[in-house]
């Protein structure tokens, strides 16, 4: 079980950390991606989604490290979560022809490691 929580803290504090970036450097950070930000809504947008959405997701999980009966549902929205992004980031590197994106490369093998790892993690839990 200790070794969730710790998992579930690396993961909080990653999730925090881009967030807060996203939310105060939208520009800065879009531009990692080659993403262009041309208008306010779109700043905006950037700020709420890829910031309050990841902050959001990393408070759930602190607070999951407290609460031990959040221990399974916050893995269980990991691997969720993790499998859906490498899906759809394959999918998007198939359509775009993204062998030449090294961002959406490096953030694919981290989604299918976190993945891997929080179904690893359940799994202990259940046994």
């Amino acid at each position: 079980m200790r070794m969730t929580q710790v998992f579930l803290l690396v993961q909080a504090l990653a999730l925090m950390v881009l967030g807060l970036a996203y939310f105060i450097q939208p520009h800065e950070m879009t531009n990692i991606s080659g993403m262009l930000l041309m208008a306010p809504a779109a700043i905006t947008d950037v700020r709420a989604y890829y910031g309050g959405l990841q902050i959001g997701l990393g408070m759930f999980l602190l607070l999951a490290c407290r609460q031990l009966e959040l221990l399974r549902g916050a893995l269980t929205l990991l691997v969720l979560l993790y499998c859906a992004l490498a899906l759809a980031r394959l999918g998007g590197l198939w359509l775009d022809g993204g062998l030449q994106q090294t961002f959406n490369l490096v953030a694919l093998l981290f989604e299918l490691v976190s993945a891997a790892l929080a179904m690893l993690l359940l799994r202990r839990l259940r046994d």
